[in-house]
């Protein structure tokens, strides 16, 4: 099942502080409810796990996070997940897209889900990452 979500946020960082904050995965990662870093391969990827929690149900999540394109001029990043259920068959999957500006900027998330999380259903999950995001959008400022 395939979800696009945009996101707004705004910071009172400068908008090269933002573009070095979504840059560093080594702190962006722990500012995603559940997300850590477990392991740095490259300067622009890391291994990393999430637990997420969906309703009643909970699952980890391991895979990697890594910058797949970033534009300082256009102050643009774009950063690629890829994490595989861990115990199960299930994927979880996204290209999420910064876009900064003075003051903030916008996020869009376009996430491929797969396995038991995709079970609950295309409105469960769209509310999910919606919570998901939106509580890091408000974690964003501070890291």
């Amino acid at each position: 099942m395939a979800t696009e979500l945009d996101h707004s946020f705004s910071t009172e960082k400068s908008i090269d502080d933002s573009f070095a904050a979504v840059t560093d995965l080594e702190r962006v990662v722990p500012a995603v409810e559940g997300g850590r870093v477990t392991e740095t391969t490259g300067p622009d990827s890391v291994k990393a796990e999430i637990v997420m929690k969906m309703g009643a149900m909970s699952m980890k999540l391991l895979g990697t996070v890594e910058v797949v394109e970033q534009d300082p001029a256009a102050h643009r990043v774009v950063l690629r997940v890829k994490s595989k259920e861990a115990g199960g068959q299930g994927h979880a999957n996204a290209d999420v897209t910064f876009q900064l500006e003075d003051g903030g900027g916008t996020i869009h998330t376009k996430a491929r889900v797969t396995g038991k999380a995709a079970s609950m259903g295309e409105g469960a999950v769209a509310g999910v990452l919606d919570a998901l995001i939106t509580d890091f959008t408000q974690k964003l400022g501070q890291i």
